[in-house]
């Protein structure tokens, strides 16, 4: 294998791993607490209220996420996903101790660097581009 294929199927574990557990362990749960029936408590961003910033958090950890795992819009959806975990760094968590906002750091580094290097050749980006 050459250098470049280990560097795509890095770039698709990055992809793999990222964006299908931040959609099913955090995207998902947020989506059915959006659309559930108790009232929304959540972080409330720039005073936008706890529902449109619950809806914006669903919208980067469930839609981006599911878009990142499959490497389609891959660098614009990075984009939000890097911002909410900024938010939950600097704005949820900020003044707690390190456990509280360590996730979210761990999350934000891959999105970075997807962020910068973009899907890999294995990915519905790349496939696009390859037949376009």
């Amino acid at each position: 294998m050459t250098h470049t294929r280990y560097h795509h199927i890095v770039l698709l574990l990055l992809r793999l791993t990222f964006g299908l557990s931040m959609l099913f362990g955090h995207g998902w749960p947020k989506l059915m607490k959006l659309f559930g029936d108790a009232p929304i408590k959540f972080y409330d961003f720039m005073g936008l209220g706890p529902e449109i910033s619950l809806g914006l958090a669903v919208f980067a950890e469930a839609l981006c996420a599911l878009l990142i795992a499959i490497g389609l819009f891959t660098r614009l959806a990075s984009v939000p996903l890097v911002i909410t975990m900024l938010v939950a760094i600097l704005g949820a968590h900020w003044g707690d101790p390190f456990g509280k906002y360590e996730k979210a750091l761990l999350y934000l580094i891959p999105y970075v660097c997807l962020l910068i290097a973009g899907p890999g050749w294995y990915s519905v980006d790349s496939q696009i581009r390859k037949t376009a």
